[in-house]
């Protein structure tokens, strides 16, 4: 059963049960002025499927006279965990630009940054239903629309910002965007310059082997059959390769984990660490006190450390150019 229903079992989008009829209206008041709006897109299967999207100076009050006279253009391509939907986590996330926006860096401005919610498939009002190839697709689509949008807004001209694409996932979100980054098909004017893993775990094989530790069990040998595997560890391998073989700067990784998350223990934050050391990707790590698996940027200090990841990968990434 557990084989025949994986998809059921991994991706909730209908839990809780009003999450497919949620307004990003309804969430208006508690997004302290950042305006979001919906969007459609499709699949390269045709699926259609949902965005939420805003954009903010990335210094207050520094918006560049003329948009092409920003340094770059950073765009945050974010990922969900496997429950709910977007419009209730917009708070949240719209705390999180406003402190991006006050971060008074100087060497940030004048730069814009538009966030981009990508609904997977199967969720708020996105057609389909939700496998990891599907949410493969949707996740390129989102990239692609990304880089339609940048030449829609600065045209062919040289002298146009450079977009700067990070990505950002929550649990299964972080197998979606590092998948995105090792195997996805990114247009050439938009490589992925980091990588933000909000409570990653390692693969769900090795979430199978944390569940069911008792031998007596055989729910972790059940591996071979699995359609989804939303591998992590697997990707930081062929992305560190990909860097070497086109002579680029790999994209950099922040992990963000939850002190007290109650799913995936620390090991996996630990292991995944040392894997992008090993591999020579460039890493930090960081820790939301007292958090839980899906409450880390609900708390006060995560939203700072979630700010705090997006403007260091934004400066490293400027810094190596």
């Amino acid at each position: 059963m557990l084989v025949i229903f994986q998809n059921k079992i991994i991706y909730m989008p209908g839990f809780p049960p009003n999450s497919r009829w949620e307004l990003i209206e309804n969430y208006a008041d508690h997004c302290g002025g950042i305006k979001w709006t919906d969007k459609r897109i499709r699949a390269a299967d045709g699926t259609d499927l949902a965005m939420a999207v805003a954009t903010v100076p990335m210094q207050k009050g520094k918006c560049p006279t003329d948009k092409k006279d920003a340094r770059a253009h950073v765009y945050v391509l974010y990922f969900q965990g496997n429950a709910a939907s977007i419009p209730p986590r917009l708070p949240d996330l719209s705390w999180v630009l406003r402190n991006v926006s006050d971060s008074h860096n100087p060497d940030l401005a004048p730069l814009q940054m538009t966030f981009v919610c990508l609904s997977y498939r199967g969720y708020w009002t996105s057609r389909g239903r939700p496998s990891e190839a599907g949410l493969r697709l949707d996740a390129e689509a989102g990239a692609r629309w990304i880089s339609d949008y940048h030449k829609q807004l600065y045209g062919p001209d040289r002298e146009a910002p450079v977009p700067m694409l990070l990505l950002w996932g929550q649990s299964i979100g972080c197998g979606v965007a590092t998948n995105l980054a090792a195997t996805g098909r990114i247009p050439q004017n938009l490589p992925v310059r980091g990588l933000l893993l909000e409570t990653p775990f390692l693969s769900v094989r090795t979430m199978l082997e944390t569940l069911y530790p008792q031998k007596w069990l055989p729910y972790k040998h059940l591996w071979p059959f699995l359609r989804n595997h939303l591998d992590s560890w697997t990707n930081m391998k062929t992305i560190a390769k990909a860097a070497m073989e086109k002579r680029s700067p790999p994209p950099k990784i922040f992990i963000f984990e939850a002190e007290r998350d109650e799913l995936v223990p620390p090991e996996h934050a630990e292991r995944l660490l040392k894997r992008c050391q090993d591999l020579g990707l460039p890493v930090e790590r960081v820790k939301s006190p007292a958090a839980f698996h899906s409450d880390a940027i609900m708390r006060i200090e995560g939203k700072r450390l979630a700010a705090l990841g997006i403007v260091r990968l934004t400066q490293k990434t400027l810094d190596v150019g």
